[in-house]
């Protein structure tokens, strides 16, 4: 679940599904979703999920808030222990955003399989290869 309205957002979401899609992680599909599309239907059908978003003032985007808003209650006693993985973007503070979207998923009960991924500025190599391999960690937890 991403929302993804910049190039250094969306070059972070295709590292991501790079490392997910990796040839050596087997038995796991990766499916894109933009937050303002997804719904509690495609959080029930995934094992794992990655979370991505820019940090705007501080705070997730009004996207992955929506998202969020959207799927609690209906999710909320169907995924406890779902495996998460998140990054995020900002030009300034990326805390806020981090901060809130972790407070999300621990009142859903999930858990975090890799450390949130925090990008500032323009992505280097390091963050891609951290967006990555966050992509490849949480991809490897679902393996069959």
């Amino acid at each position: 679940m991403h929302h993804t309205p910049s190039p250094a957002t969306s070059e972070l979401l295709d590292a991501v599904v790079r490392g997910a899609s990796d040839p050596e992680i087997t038995g796991v599909e990766v499916v894109r979703r933009a937050a303002l599309a997804a719904n509690a239907t495609d959080v029930l059908a995934a094992d794992g999920l990655i979370l991505g978003t820019p940090a705007n003032i501080g705070y997730m985007s009004g996207a992955l808030k929506h998202f969020f808003d959207q799927v609690y209650y209906p999710i909320l006693d169907d995924t406890p222990g779902r495996p998460y993985g998140l990054y995020v973007h900002g030009n300034l503070g990326t805390e806020g955003a981090v901060k809130a979207v972790e407070a999300i998923a621990e009142g859903l009960r999930w858990r975090r399989a890799a450390a949130p991924v925090e990008v500032s500025g323009q992505p280097d190599r390091a963050a891609v290869e951290a967006c990555w391999e966050l992509g490849a960690t949480v991809a490897a937890t679902l393996m069959s």
